[in-house]
């Protein structure tokens, strides 16, 4: 019998991408869940042999479904599949049962040689030359439901990939784990910008430095905000000879952003097949709320599409929101890359 298998992810363009890099002998008992309370009602209902789980969802996310699964002892092996590449993410998920971790973007050959290494899929001698060429093409078969892919979405995705790289840095470098968000992405006003930063409470005061980027058909802004709160504990985590002072925050926002910048608009580019060049970091204003560091956006008409990360340090009181601002005049490379990717 053919093995069922049921693909878990909130994003739309994931799950496309998941089912594309499935064979086509397994393509016909493929299903799809958008959320782990509807991936854990399929399993209740013993609708799959085989789970590949993201991690990074609201309300239950990937790590609460794997908690789920041993605590009720449901029959499915799960495949993790995730943006979210820091080792602890790794060892987390394998201590809660899962059997193996692709990491975002999904790879065809690893899919692969991971369903055959667990007995799930033996590929014909087609198929096996194609997987030692390192990608097998889509052939006529059919790979389930279609999935509509929206722009947000893409975005969020490509956002969710690339949050995974900087994370996976910030974890390294200071040898914690970092709390991954869902990114945020919508289209807003200049005058509007600071009421897309969620994580900001009214009564913080913040720290900011801002940096350029451009790219082939891409340009925009990078946004780093710093909870002023944040920078002793960050200086002492990034063993500074003195941790108090102007100075030092200075230089913690220019770690930080470089780090986080650096790694996120990599990971950005990296999928967007192009090489993003980036400006000189400026330091937008310190120990101001954020509607007043935002104000140099606030005199421009145009609209700005948004992506906002919130990151957190597991176990430590630090916070800091960045935004990607990308312009108007962006978004026909952007929906002109995701009809490439969603054909």
């Amino acid at each position: 019998m053919t093995t069922r298998i049921l693909i878990c992810d909130d994003s739309a363009l994931a799950r496309k991408q998941m089912a594309r890099a499935l064979p086509d002998s397994l393509a016909s008992r493929i299903q799809f869940a958008e959320n782990g309370t509807e991936a854990l009602e399929k399993l209740r209902n013993h609708e799959a042999e085989l789970l590949f789980l993201d991690l990074n969802m609201p309300e239950i996310d990937g790590y609460q479904v794997l908690e789920c699964i041993r605590r009720e002892d449901l029959p499915v092996l799960t495949i993790v599949v995730s943006g979210d590449i820091q080792p602890e993410a790794r060892e987390r998920v394998q201590k809660l049962g899962a059997i193996d971790f692709i990491k975002k973007p999904t790879e065809t050959s690893i899919v692969l040689e991971l369903l055959r290494e667990y007995g799930f899929y033996s590929p014909s001698d087609l198929e096996d030359t194609a997987l030692n060429d390192g990608a097998l093409k889509d052939s006529e078969g059919n790979h389930g439901p279609e999935i509509s892919v929206s722009l947000n979405d893409y975005l969020q995705e490509i956002s969710n990939v690339a949050m995974g790289r900087s994370s996976d840095l910030l974890a390294r470098l200071l040898r914690v784990f970092v709390k991954q968000p869902i990114p945020k992405v919508a289209f807003i006003a200049n005058s509007e910008l600071h009421m897309a930063i969620s994580a900001a409470q009214q009564d913080d005061t913040y720290s900011a430095v801002c940096q350029g980027f451009t790219g082939a058909g891409i340009a925009g802004e990078a946004l780093l905000l710093f909870a002023d709160a944040s920078f002793r504990e960050m200086a002492e985590m990034l063993h500074y000879d003195s941790v108090e002072g102007e100075a030092v925050n200075i230089e913690v926002l220019m770690d930080m952003s470089s780090i986080l910048f650096g790694a996120f608009l990599k990971g950005v580019g990296d999928q967007l097949d192009l090489k993003l060049g980036l400006g000189h970091p400026t330091v937008l204003g310190q120990h101001r709320q954020i509607t007043e560091l935002l104000e140099h956006h606030s005199n421009r008409d145009e609209k700005l599409l948004c992506i906002e990360i919130s990151y957190g340090l597991e176990d430590r009181d630090i916070h800091c929101d960045m935004l990607i601002l990308l312009t108007e005049d962006s978004v026909p490379f952007l929906e002109q890359r995701l009809e490439y990717l969603a054909d």
